[in-house]
């Protein structure tokens, strides 16, 4: 926000130094970013943050000085003289059509204008903000946005087809000739002013040149709207279309402050260009909302900010703010309705925070005692850790990846749901306009690119949503975890199992055959948990690493973390260990190839017994010949451990033939010799 130091002293006194000034401002909120002389005048670039719209004016910096110096606010004349004999409603007709994106709407009509060049001052103060001069009429129309905040709109009224305003959507395949003499493409959702006929402005963006002012203009409508902020917002970007008043209407104007702006338009209207204002106004839409009281208790104040500010002064800092106060029963509490320019307060704590912002930051002592208690991590962060932590040192690297894909990247993959995927009307990139369904084919991206940099090891994983369409509800935002990995489809398994591990988890997934297009039979499986869909492992065909332009093997797991945060045992627990050494049994184990390890892994956990520690996968073999027809090997480790005394080799045989008469009687299994 470049603000005039002329400009500025004609609301304020300004009895200080600039840099004085620049400093108390910088310290209150609005940050100081540089101060330069402009035709014989200061200019003071402020860095206004998107809650302070009020203070995209020069009156709001005034209303901030003022507080912060003790001085006086001396608010324009904002009273035209209306000609009772020609009422604007007769003139005029105005009607919303779309009220989701015009929120209000207000036209006034001077007629009788003599269209000229603005006088010096003007012309001055508008160009120290940047702000060329065109005329008189459109100058005054910027210099009020420049004033208070709030965009206006001037119209050759004579040029309104109909003498009426209807604000609605656009036709298909209307177009519209903006000032800047461009012509724009209209989308579907866009806030068009309209006259009887045509488009004659952007609503909130930018007029239209058929009606603007010109030299033989006569009449002018003065328009002041309030427009829906992401209605604006999309405008801009999608016409690539930014202005003033875009940038103000996108972080909300003072909802009670459009008929003031309108006031102050026309009074000057009728100064500098003359002419004569028809009586009364014309607008349709919603009534500003009405502003909840907000309750401050003093004893807030001292626990928060740990000083103790006078009653006085808190309430002189509030008021002065433009905060009404309200009657209370309650000696030790505060109540004020916030100004309905101040969107950003509606709690106690705003309130407390501009009492510390004006009192000063630098009046509370360094080493004041202010209460403070840790924050507990959610049980989610706490289970996130873990798996990150599994992950990172199993060798994986954490990837971050976008939300949005392109329409490609959406197809090629989508293991979760068939239905079609949601999508924004504003890419984050050129095509990128789809929330993501699966993280697995952003990661693939990722791989690609590591391959075409010749990266050796391109092990990754990333924790983040995908969004799954639901008819008639809002979109499933289901939590995953996504590796992509040059190992082993066991191995990537493997370091899901690891994390079932750590997380202390006693049930583990089933595993069923994967139906996914992409990924190869004999090495994938779609996974349970507790009856219900959990994720999927496997390793990419042929044809699908040509599909997603991948060199190397690839293997993919994708899982929903939500049973995990569920299931999570995450309390620490001592157990005793035993003091004698572990004994180790190898089995090699010929199975029907239809035979999956997680089942015989589960067999020979339940039949080893108390002595059972863990179980060691080895290697899968395969050989027709030797073996037969559809059958494999399966070699494994068992570890053996007793808390009573070291193992024999005749007790530690037993618990092996035990497993082998199990594994023979479920799964058919026969020990290799």
């Amino acid at each position: 926000m470049l603000v005039s130091w002329n400009w500025l002293k004609q609301y304020v006194p300004l009895d200080m130094p600039v840099e004085e000034l620049t400093r108390r401002v910088m310290m209150s909120g609005l940050n100081h970013e540089s101060t330069s002389e402009v035709g014989g005048d200061l200019v003071i670039d402020l860095e206004v943050t998107s809650n302070r719209p009020d203070c995209l004016g020069h009156l709001g910096i005034a209303r901030e000085v003022a507080v912060l110096f003790g001085k006086s606010l001396t608010l324009p004349a904002a009273a035209p003289k209306e000609n009772a004999s020609a009422p604007v409603d007769k003139l005029v007709r105005v009607r919303i059509e779309c009220p989701d994106l015009c929120l209000r709407y207000t036209a006034r009509v001077v007629r009788g204008v003599k269209i000229g060049p603005s006088p010096s001052w003007m012309v001055r103060r508008l160009a120290a903000v940047g702000i060329a001069s065109i005329n008189n009429v459109v100058d005054i129309s910027n210099y009020v946005m420049m004033e208070c905040g709030q965009p206006l709109h001037t119209f050759d009224f004579g040029k309104l087809q109909g003498h009426e305003i209807v604000i609605r959507r656009p036709a298909s395949g209307e177009t519209i000739e903006a000032i800047d003499h461009k012509n724009y493409p209209l989308g579907p959702d866009l806030c068009m002013i309209c006259d009887a006929r045509n488009p004659v402005a952007i609503g909130g963006v930018m007029g239209g040149a058929t009606t603007e002012i010109s030299d033989q203009t006569c009449d002018v409508l003065v328009e002041a709207a309030e427009f829906d902020p992401v209605s604006i917002r999309s405008t801009a970007r999608q016409l690539n279309l930014h202005s003033d008043s875009s940038y103000r209407f996108e972080r909300r104007v003072d909802p009670e402050g459009l008929d003031w702006a309108s006031r102050r338009c026309c009074q000057l209207i009728l100064e500098l260009a003359g002419g004569e204002l028809a009586a009364g106004m014309v607008g349709v839409g919603r009534r500003p909302p009405q502003r909840k009281p907000i309750v401050l208790r003093r004893s807030q104040i001292q626990r928060i900010l740990g000083i103790d500010v006078p009653a006085d002064r808190v309430r002189e800092i509030l008021v002065s703010l433009g905060n009404e106060p309200q009657s209370t029963s309650v000696a030790d509490s505060l109540t004020f309705v916030p100004p309905s320019w101040r969107r950003d307060l509606s709690r106690e704590i705003d309130l407390i925070e501009e009492v510390a912002r004006i009192h000063g930051y630098d009046a509370i002592p360094e080493d004041v005692g202010v209460p403070m208690v840790p924050s507990a991590r959610r049980r989610e962060d706490r289970v996130l850790e873990r798996i990150r932590r599994v992950l990172t040192s199993l060798g994986y690297d954490e990837a971050m990846t976008l939300s949005v894909v392109d329409q490609r990247t959406s197809q090629s993959m989508s293991p979760w749901t068939d239905a079609e995927p949601l999508c924004s009307r504003m890419p984050v990139l050129r095509g990128a306009d789809r929330l993501r369904r699966s993280l697995t084919p952003s990661l693939l991206a990722a791989r690609r690119t590591n391959e075409s940099l010749a990266n050796a090891e391109i092990e990754l994983f990333e924790i983040a949503r995908a969004y799954l369409p639901r008819p008639d509800d809002l979109p499933l935002e289901d939590l995953m975890l996504a590796i992509t990995s040059g190992r082993h489809f066991d191995e990537v398994k493997g370091a899901i199992e690891a994390i079932f591990e750590e997380l202390k988890i006693v049930d583990r997934p089933t595993a069923d055959d994967s139906d996914l297009a992409v990924l190869d039979p004999g090495a994938a499986c779609r996974l349970q948990f507790r009856g219900e869909p959990f994720g999927y492992v496997g390793q990419l065909r042929p044809e699908a690493l040509k599909q997603f332009d991948l060199r190397g093997a690839t293997t993919v797991a994708e899982i929903r973390v939500a049973p995990l945060i569920e299931t999570a045992d995450l309390v620490p627990r001592c157990a005793p260990q035993s003091p004698y050494p572990a004994v180790t049994r190898d089995l090699n184990l010929v199975v029907d190839q239809s035979i999956r390890w997680a089942d015989v892994a589960a067999t020979v956990r339940q039949s080893a017994g108390p002595c059972f520690e863990s179980l060691e996968y080895r290697d899968t073999y395969r050989d027709a010949q030797r073996l037969g027809a559809d059958r494999k090997s399966l070699l494994l480790t068992v570890a053996l451990r007793s808390s009573e005394g070291t193992l024999t080799s005749a007790e530690a045989d037993a618990v092996r033939d035990r497993i082998v008469a199990a594994c023979r009687a479920q799964h058919g299994a026969e020990l290799r010799a």
